[in-house]
């Protein structure tokens, strides 16, 4: 198993995406890289503790490899807004792409000059080490499940896409 840990704005609506596809097998919210230990929801909103809502993934890389994973989480960001996913505003809802694995970092990095290949506007996703990682509280776990007309930024037909996407990931294998 493999861990990760994606920041996509808002952390209800990129968990519910990143949960659905096949080979992930946990997911869960919290707040990385910020400069304050154990923060709460409020304190992220509200007292500029540096954090970033995120969501752990751990999956199994014989079923979704690293590079294809991060290709769907580019589908549900804009790559190119700095400090602000759909209409959540602020430092906690930039994108990130944070790694425990230094050996990684080129995999993530090679996908990101990817990526940039399909904008004019610059790529502003943070590529960093996971330097902390703070579990969100437990009403912020699986949000969308227990709430399931609960605010969203992510278009909810990405979430049907979601399951067909490692689908698409063999056909590319085999091409």
């Amino acid at each position: 198993m493999k861990e990760i840990y994606l920041a996509g704005g808002c952390f209800w609506g990129t968990q519910k995406y990143l949960s659905l596809l096949q080979g992930v097998i946990e997911t869960e919210v919290g707040y990385a890289n910020g400069k304050t230990k154990n923060p709460t929801y409020r304190q992220v909103c509200d007292e500029n503790t540096g954090h970033a809502e995120a969501v752990k993934v751990v999956y199994d890389e014989t079923v979704i490899r690293t590079k294809f994973l991060l290709e769907c989480f580019y589908e549900i960001i804009d790559p190119t807004s700095l400090n602000q996913q759909g209409e959540d505003v602020g430092v906690q809802y930039r994108t990130g792409i944070y790694f425990i694995d230094e050996s990684e970092k080129e995999v993530m990095m090679e996908s990101i000059e990817l990526l940039s290949e399909k904008y004019k506007d610059v790529i502003v996703i943070e590529v960093k080490a996971l330097e902390n990682y703070y579990s969100a509280e437990e009403y912020h776990q699986n949000y969308l499940d227990k709430n399931p007309t609960g605010y969203c930024h992510i278009d909810t037909a990405m979430f049907e896409r979601a399951t067909q996407l490692v689908e698409r990931q063999g056909k590319e294998s085999n091409n």
